[in-house]
């Protein structure tokens, strides 16, 4: 089984400092976070930031700022989000991209967020999909529904994207998939031979799914964008405490933790 991948989602856009007083939200806070979460095991750092109000941005000036702070201390890959939040513009989504990062999320379909609408109609996500491409950035598939694999298959016969792909399963969110250990099976099951995985179980999903994931051969997704607690009732002390966890499970299971250079190599990202 190939090493475990472990991404770190380590602010979001939706969390504050009244859900957990341990958000970072400064770029060097998240920069700090992030390097100690590489610490702890994980390769991948899903990066949102926020401005100096503590309210999600995608502006790219505050990216670099971010990208560079990680990047003088380690090695991680760096996966920047085009979903941003509900209420942005396209244009505001993609401003990341422009830093050609290692990776960058490409949600494929519009779903339900809780209360409101996150919305990614086909034209718009075959733009951010041809962005991605002409700066040589590799796309995550971000799927909130089963559905959204299909049309990133479809991405595929419209010869914009190539197999294979990477998914990242996001279970949980009130409006998208269930966090159930069935729905992570039928997702599995849907997506092309020779893919890559990774879930994100949101809540109190986010344990069990990721030691499913562990188990099965897949990766996982853990952090404050998707869960904000170590057990329940119980905030955690920071980012690098889930990650912690994730790798202590997947050792004593018997799996080794992907280092970023082993994690570029099963992701096939460029040298």
């Amino acid at each position: 089984m190939e090493p475990l991948i472990i991404t770190v989602a380590p602010v979001g856009a939706e969390a504050t400092r009244q859900d957990n007083p341990n958000l970072p939200l400064t770029p060097r806070e998240i920069a700090n976070e992030a390097i100690r979460c590489a610490e702890k095991g994980a390769s991948i750092i899903h990066l949102h930031v926020r401005d100096e109000d503590g309210k999600a941005t995608q502006a790219k000036d505050i990216f670099q700022e971010t990208i560079a702070l990680i990047k003088e201390k380690s090695d991680v890959i760096i996966q920047t989000s085009t979903g941003g939040a509900s209420w942005m513009t396209a244009d505001e989504r993609l401003q990341p991209i422009e830093l050609k990062p290692e990776m960058a999320t490409l949600t494929t379909g519009t779903v339900n967020f809780g209360e409101e609408i996150f919305s990614n109609p086909m034209p718009m996500v075959e733009l951010f999909a041809k962005a991605m491409v002409a700066q040589g950035v590799k796309p995550e598939i971000e799927v909130f529904e089963v559905g959204m694999i299909y049309n990133a298959l479809r991405l595929v016969q419209k010869k914009i994207l190539q197999l294979p792909l990477h998914f990242d399963f996001v279970m949980g969110v009130p409006g998208g998939i269930p966090g159930e250990a069935k729905h992570l099976l039928h997702l599995i099951e849907s997506i092309p031979a020779g893919s890559t995985w990774t879930v994100a179980g949101i809540g109190r999903s986010e344990l069990s799914l990721g030691t499913m994931a562990i188990v099965m051969g897949g990766h996982v997704r853990v952090g404050f964008e998707d869960n904000v607690y170590y057990t329940k009732g119980v905030l955690s002390d920071g980012n690098f405490q889930l990650v912690e966890r994730i790798a202590r499970i997947a050792k004593e299971i018997g799996r080794s933790v992907a280092t970023p250079e082993q994690a570029r190599r099963i992701l096939g990202l460029a040298q």
